[in-house]
């Protein structure tokens, strides 16, 4: 690591308005890794884990996260198992434990990507540095996207909570100097297009202050299916989370969204509009998984991802149609 100076944000206004060259800190989970490898080099760190984001609290019309509650409190509170429970799963699903412990909800919707080539610099990368190349198009990318790619960037946005909250139609609170706004989940996090050094659509002078999940959701019968080269701590080759509300067997209303695809948490309207009033058979079901993955356009080493997907989707909605449960 290079040297910086370091400071306690004192409020939330105090931490938007950070320098230009100063990264905040709260877990710190993956902002460490980055600074160690001199993928970030600050000249300051603000720490924001003391201000007053630490509160899961129920507001009538749906459950707000404060960015700062850890990953195992959302995991491990009553009204999110109840009500939420492919959230639970999902970071379950995610990391360690001790990392669970620390890492926070706004840390891991600004966590990055594991793209080996954008960790090691010995290598050009288009995200690390624009206009420097993508290594990964013609080197090893069997981690790597297979939907909504572009020439500059075919790396993978890596977490398995956000993938969940997708499914779920969360919304993020984000305050700055300009005051407080809420941004669709669907909206947050961005495509490369030819800006793959931007992962969200949050702004400079902004910080993360709270997820919101939705109370009109019937969430109950959610799955999350992750499927990884190890049982243990690793990323997802791919993931989904499925929630099917099913009634007299048919389905009134489905969500689809996909992880270890795309450069963000992938939602696949296409395939839920699909879904909608047909009667819960597999071969239905195959039909959604063909919809989702038919803009598919696969690397040299992960064309395994397009079949890998479409029967994690099947069986994910499987299970979901059934009431829900580990898949």
């Amino acid at each position: 690591m290079k040297n910086f100076t370091y400071t306690r944000a004192t409020s939330i206004k105090d931490a938007a308005r950070r320098p230009e060259k100063s990264l905040l800190i709260a877990g710190g989970t993956n902002l460490v890794d980055r600074m160690k490898v001199f993928l970030d080099q600050p000249t300051q760190i603000i720490d924001i884990s003391r201000l007053d984001l630490k509160k899961i609290e129920n507001t009538g019309n749906g459950l707000r996260l404060g960015a700062l509650v850890t990953n195992t409190q959302v995991a491990d509170n009553l009204e999110v198992r109840k009500n939420y429970p492919i959230l639970s799963r999902a970071i379950l699903a995610g990391a360690s434990q001790q990392i669970r412990n620390v890492a926070t909800v706004g840390g891991n919707l600004m966590q990055r990507t594991r793209c080996p080539y954008y960790y090691d610099t010995a290598f050009g990368c288009n995200k690390r540095q624009p206009g420097s190349g993508c290594p990964a198009a013609t080197g090893i990318n069997r981690m790597h996207a297979i939907l909504g790619a572009s020439d500059t960037c075919i790396a993978v946005n890596p977490s398995d909570m956000c993938v969940a909250l997708s499914a779920l139609d969360a919304v993020v609170e984000v305050e700055g100097v300009k005051g407080r706004r809420q941004i669709p989940f669907s909206d947050f996090h961005r495509l490369p297009g030819n800006q793959p050094e931007r992962d969200t659509t949050l702004g400079d002078n902004e910080i993360i202050t709270a997820v919101i999940l939705p109370a009109n959701i019937n969430a109950q019968s959610g799955v999350y299916l992750k499927l990884r080269d190890r049982a243990s701590y690793s990323f997802a080759l791919i993931s989904v989370a499925a929630i099917l509300d099913i009634d007299n067997n048919k389905v009134r209303n489905a969500r689809i969204a996909l992880g270890g695809v795309a450069h963000k948490p992938w939602r696949s309207k296409e395939a839920e509009q699909f879904l909608i009033g047909k009667s819960v058979d597999e071969s239905v079901f195959q039909q959604a998984a063909d919809l989702a993955l038919r803009n598919a356009q696969p690397l040299e080493h992960n064309k395994f991802k397009v079949e890998m997907s479409k029967r994690a989707i099947r069986r994910a909605l499987m299970v979901s149609a059934k009431g829900g449960g580990v898949a």
